[in-house]
């Protein structure tokens, strides 16, 4: 079942377009980018700790990974409105047209969260019977089997969808990466405002943890644009 919910994830959220650059060089900075960070996040935590301890960065992860395509949802539409008007007046009509596979995925998405959510409140009416049949223990089972499929799929979608931010390549090569610029430091802001104030520990390592992800990734991210530019031809404003 997981492995079904992945599958389903990627073909709609990782569909390929006729803006996407394969560049295997990208790939592996950015693979070793986030081994990198992951490491200093686990040296980070392990030296000074964290608030409510491994389970609250597990939680932080989780809510971080349903948190993105939601901001991504609400603020990259200016982005990519953004990008269009910058765009040279005689590409602006073509950058339209291809706005149907972004917008598709971000009607899936959003179809998720429903789905997950009727399901979720499906399950708590059929926990309050007081009472047992036969067809509420099969409605009950049924709604079992879905969570068990729908939150994996959930998950996966929910980092697809951040990953290729919506095949939103399908409109420009270049969008992917300027959105994860945008949406890296969003979600900075709103760990900090979630947590309350900076992690534990000296001043260094506060900021380290702070700015380490979002620094990180914007010069990963500027670095992919620049090599577009020079290796593949690919510009913001042709």
């Amino acid at each position: 079942m997981i492995r079904s919910a992945r599958r389903r994830a990627e073909a709609i959220f990782n569909q390929p377009g006729g803006g996407r650059i394969v560049d295997p060089l990208v790939t592996q900075v950015q693979l070793g980018r986030a081994i990198a960070g992951a490491v200093a996040s686990f040296l980070l935590i392990y030296t000074y700790g964290a608030d409510g301890g491994w389970s609250g960065v597990l939680n932080d992860g989780v809510v971080k990974v349903i948190l993105a395509p939601l901001l991504l949802i609400l603020t990259g539409p200016l982005i990519v409105l953004g990008f269009i008007r910058y765009a040279p007046a005689t590409q602006r009509h073509l950058l339209r047209s291809r706005l149907h596979a972004p917008l598709k995925a971000v009607a899936w998405y959003i179809g998720i969260l429903v789905g997950v959510g009727l399901v979720l409140a499906g399950s708590a009416v059929v926990l309050k019977q007081n009472y047992g049949t036969i067809v509420n223990g099969l409605v009950a089972l049924g709604l079992l089997l879905a969570l068990l499929w729908l939150l994996p799929f959930l998950l996966f979608s929910s980092a697809y969808a951040a990953r290729y931010a919506f095949n939103t390549c399908n409109v420009h090569a270049a969008l992917p990466a300027v959105l994860t610029v945008v949406l890296v430091w969003e979600l900075m802001l709103c760990s900090v405002a979630l947590e309350g104030g900076m992690p534990p520990g000296p001043p260094f390592a506060q900021w380290c943890a702070v700015l380490g992800g979002p620094v990180s990734v914007t010069a990963v991210a500027l670095w992919e644009l620049r090599r577009m530019r020079t290796r593949h031809g690919v510009r913001i404003r042709h």
